[in-house]
């Protein structure tokens, strides 16, 4: 009987223990696998912040290369516009070299045409100085032929509105001179010292109605003006060159020159 219950309980026994070691390798497998698991978290965890890093990086770069991008754009644009100004500055500056150019040209041409008509007043000058020898004096100023004469010679006294032998003598000289230039305009002007301007004034007048009427020069040529003398007192008469002449020279070497 006893022996029968042994067989029984050994089974259960071993059944008992194998059901415990099972157990036990159960539960070692148990902490294994959570130990697994933990060492997956932490790996899937440092992935994830390797992942966030990454994507991080990836988006500073690609805000950098959108800066990047951005500052190209604008840099290729200031080379643009640079570029552009550049070209027009350039255009601008051409073009002021070649309206100086002009200009320098037109000066040269208003020049060439002023000392053109000095060198020629010169040279009228010496003609009329050896024309009028010892019955005057003539000089040149402002383009002009000046010859004078004291009112003494011309008129004898201040009061005598009648040329003298040797102020019709001048006179007659002077309409030769002034035929002989008959390009130039002639201005009478009476100097006075006493700021009586009226005799001054009778005076040229007889001087210009004697070239008009005695010896033909022509009433449009002539002209008559009194002013202060400063110190000194005549008659100037002045070859000066016709202005409007003049001007239509300097403004044809002024197209010449365009």
């Amino acid at each position: 009987m006893m022996k029968k219950l042994l067989f029984p309980i050994a089974v259960l026994t071993f059944t008992i223990s194998l059901q415990a070691q099972r157990k036990s390798e159960l539960f070692a497998q148990i902490e294994t696998l959570k130990s697994e698991k933990d060492t997956l978290t932490q790996a899937l965890a440092q992935a994830k912040r390797s992942i966030s890093a990454s994507e991080a990086k990836a988006e500073t770069f690609e805000m950098e290369n959108t800066s990047l991008r951005d500052a190209n754009a604008t840099l290729l644009k200031n080379l643009t516009s640079f570029s552009e100004l550049s070209k027009k500055n350039t255009e601008n500056v051409n073009k002021t070299l070649l309206a100086l150019q002009q200009k320098e040209q037109q000066l040269s041409g208003i020049n060439q045409t002023i000392s053109s008509n000095d060198s020629t007043a010169i040279v009228m000058l010496g003609r009329v100085q050896q024309t009028l020898g010892d019955k005057g004096n003539a000089d040149f100023s402002d383009g002009a032929i000046v010859m004078g004469n004291s009112l003494n010679t011309l008129f004898g006294d201040d009061t005598s509105t009648t040329l003298t032998e040797k102020g019709a003598a001048w006179l007659e000289t002077l309409s030769g001179i002034i035929t002989t230039y008959g390009d130039r305009q002639v201005e009478v002007v009476g100097l006075n010292i006493t700021g009586e301007f009226g005799p001054t004034f009778d005076k040229a007048h007889v001087i210009i109605k004697a070239l008009s009427e005695t010896y033909s020069i022509s009433a449009e040529r002539l002209s008559l003006s009194v002013q202060d003398g400063n110190f000194k007192e005549g008659i100037l008469v002045k070859m000066v060159p016709d202005y409007k002449k003049f001007y239509d020279m300097v403004k044809d070497s002024v197209k010449a020159a365009q």
